[in-house]
């Protein structure tokens, strides 16, 4: 199939990009791993499409000791290869195949916000950020927990471009966890549940929270904080699974719980690991 129709432009700076993006609006392609099929099967038909990877700065990774920058044009190859982010670095090795990876992007799939895809979970967990810009140096930043609107449905407004995502680093005794079921490897999951835990000094837990995809309409972000133990329960207590021909809405239930207890129990192996 072929795409609808539509007008290329191809900016050469910032100012370019979001001038062209106030004046005709469009689609912003960075990687097009999501975009162009969509295109090709007329699922999307914008007038204008806006090709950012020309755009001189959106290529960078900035690590400091308060956590990860990723620019808009960051492929998931380059950060995965970077390994600045132990728990990013893990998700990317699930996203899809190599061949993806090497041409989407970071920002691009948060900005995309599939319900199902691994990156919007881990911005949730961390309490990360995307910084969004808009012509005449307008930025703001806007938290995981206001950027994921809905399903394949994001906070950038018509005019804006996410330039950037934060991904805030581990602290001490921290550990990290990404665990999920596909049909294939590569394939998005049926479930998946990804957690942060922290140890206090003695080794109890002082903070644990989890962020599941593939069963509600965003990230569900849900803090166990008080009953690690009993992570299983409390996640199917809240998560909203659908039922489609690939999983009914009890079996992707039934599999939050499970991913929920073993993402707490290697988080937390990780966390004692991580203070010895």
């Amino acid at each position: 199939m072929k795409p609808p129709p539509f007008e290329y432009h191809a900016p050469r700076d910032l100012d370019e990009a979001l001038r062209t993006l106030a004046e005709v609006g469009g689609k912003v392609l960075a990687g097009g791993q999501s975009l162009i099929p969509m295109l090709n099967m007329r699922l999307a038909a914008p007038e204008h499409l806006v090709d950012i990877n020309r755009v001189q700065g959106l290529a960078a990774m900035e690590t400091t000791r308060d956590g990860v920058r990723v620019g808009a044009t960051v492929r998931h190859s380059q950060a995965e290869r970077a390994g600045a982010h132990p728990l990013l670095s893990r998700a990317l090795r699930l996203v899809a195949h190599p061949v993806i990876r090497n041409r989407g992007t970071v920002v691009g799939s948060l900005v995309h916000a599939d319900p199902a895809a691994e990156l919007p979970a881990v911005l949730a967990v961390l309490g990360g950020s995307v910084r969004v810009a808009r012509l005449r140096g307008q930025v703001r930043d806007v938290g995981a927990e206001e950027f994921f609107v809905g399903p394949m449905e994001s906070a950038v407004q018509p005019g804006e471009l996410a330039v950037s995502a934060f991904f805030p680093a581990l602290g001490p005794r921290t550990g990290a966890a990404f665990e999920e079921v596909a049909r294939r490897h590569g394939d998005y999951a049926l479930a998946g549940v990804c957690a942060v835990v922290t140890l206090d000094e003695d080794g109890w837990v002082e903070a644990a929270r989890l962020a599941c995809i593939g069963v509600g309409h965003v990230p569900i972000v849900v803090d166990v904080t008080e009953s690690p133990a009993d992570a299983a329960r409390i996640v199917r207590d809240r998560v909203e699974p659908e039922g489609d021909i690939h999983a009914s809405a009890a079996y992707r239930r039934h599999l939050a719980g499970v991913l929920a207890e073993r993402a707490v129990r290697n988080a937390t192996r990780e966390a004692q690991d991580r203070g010895a």
